[in-house]
């Protein structure tokens, strides 16, 4: 069950004008389960993204890459984005990549588009073929239920161990103009940043120019997708990628200008809370917890270090026992591989408790604090290393006996 988690309202959820959705259950894993998306694009859309760095990325992050690089060469804007879910198409070789290319073929048949247009994505088990034709299948009636209210259905259609849909909407103004954002996230477990293993989509209705575009996601990324952790793993599927169908406001086509700052503030903020979304519904998670390192010298080691506190699993029992082993987070943060860290001055504070003081347990330390603290489901854990003014902040949660039922059970 997700941490604090309400479950989106499908009322609240905005349609963004240019951007059509439509479902299918194509029973590409399991039956009687939407399984199949298509997000159709007006003409005027612009479309970037980032992906996993993992070296055996799936064959649908490899097409996508060259079909945006193409795009980049032609200037034939990106017509359609095809998920499915219940199957990765990931360690499958060359086949792979044809399956991936022949379902891009068969959606762009339909639309009227070149197989180019088309941005194919796939989340679910690695290491086993794609059924094409199922999701050929499927197709038609996907595009026969497009319209732009479907964000909710959206959210079913890309889930995979997620207990719930992810999705969320939000409005700026610029330059008088109304500016609607609303996307969608998938994930719940092999989450790690570079990117979060995930898939997220999200759109807005402004006029971007595509290298602004190109810039905003990988900025709204490394603040939101990019600072999330549940188990350590990087999948070979992540891919977030943000849409700019082009229908409302004039063209923002500068990065420093004030239109692109409260886009970007916009869209930072809704990739942040859909970013969070999955961390509180981390497979098994019973804790949501931040993770925030403060005084560094540089963001990097502020990064470093705090990610090291979120994959520890010692550090994610003890969340999940209650257990002020806190100790843990100390041997993390000594671990991190900052070697110059002068760990004298160091202070550790869980929530408004004062734990460790200039390296060593504060005397005023309480363990009863400690465990207060530690019984609630948000928990902040912040870190101050004395050494400058940079910080970071990620967000994990805890590792509970329900993550290794999920996963020992996942295939079957």
């Amino acid at each position: 069950m997700a941490v604090n988690l309400p479950l989106p309202v499908a009322a609240e959820l905005k349609p963004v004008a240019g951007l059509e959705l439509g479902f299918a259950e194509a029973g590409i894993r399991k039956p009687d389960r939407k399984d199949l998306l298509v997000m159709k694009l007006a003409p005027s859309a612009t479309v970037a993204g980032v992906f996993t760095k993992n070296r055996f990325c799936a064959a649908p992050v490899q097409v996508c890459k060259a079909h945006l690089e193409g795009m980049h060469i032609s200037g034939a804007p990106i017509r359609a984005l095809l998920i499915n879910t219940g199957n990765a198409n990931a360690g499958t070789g060359e086949t792979g990549l044809m399956d991936a290319n022949a379902s891009c073929a068969a959606l762009a048949e339909i639309l009227g588009c070149e197989q180019s247009q088309i941005l194919p994505f796939s989340t679910g088990v690695i290491l086993e073929p794609l059924p094409v034709a199922r999701i050929k299948a499927g197709l038609p009636a996907a595009v026969a239920n497009l319209t732009s209210d479907n964000w909710y259905h959206a959210a079913e259609a890309i889930m995979t161990t997620d207990t719930q849909p992810k999705a969320a909407s939000r409005t700026v103004t610029i330059k008088g103009e109304t500016i609607t954002l609303t996307g969608i996230s998938k994930g719940a477990g092999m989450i790690k940043p570079n990117m979060a293993t995930m898939l997220g989509f999200l759109a807005t209705d402004a006029l971007v120019a595509q290298p602004v575009l190109d810039h905003l996601v990988k900025q709204a990324a490394d603040q939101s997708f990019n600072c999330i952790t549940i188990d350590g793993d990087t999948s070979t599927n992540d891919s977030f990628m943000l849409i700019a169908t082009g229908v409302t406001g004039g063209e923002i086509s500068q990065v420093d200008s004030p239109e692109y700052e409260a886009l970007a503030a916009a869209v930072i903020g809704l990739s942040q809370q859909l970013a969070q979304m999955i961390v509180r519904d981390g497979e098994g998670a019973t804790k949501f917890m931040t993770i925030t390192v403060e005084d560094g010298a540089n963001v990097e080691e502020c990064r470093k270090i705090a990610y090291s506190i979120g994959h520890s699993p010692l550090v994610k029992t003890a969340f999940f026992a209650s257990d002020p082993n806190l100790g843990r987070i100390l041997a993390a943060i000594g671990y991190a591989g900052v070697d110059d860290l002068d760990v004298s001055k160091l202070n550790l504070y869980l929530d408004d408790v004062w734990v460790a003081k200039n390296g060593g347990r504060n005397p005023d330390y309480q363990e009863a604090d400690g465990q207060r603290v530690m019984k609630q489901s948000e928990i902040t854990i912040r870190v101050k290393l004395a050494r400058g003014n940079a910080s970071a902040t990620i967000w994990t949660c805890d590792l509970s006996h329900d993550y290794v039922t999920i996963n020992a059970d996942y295939r079957s």
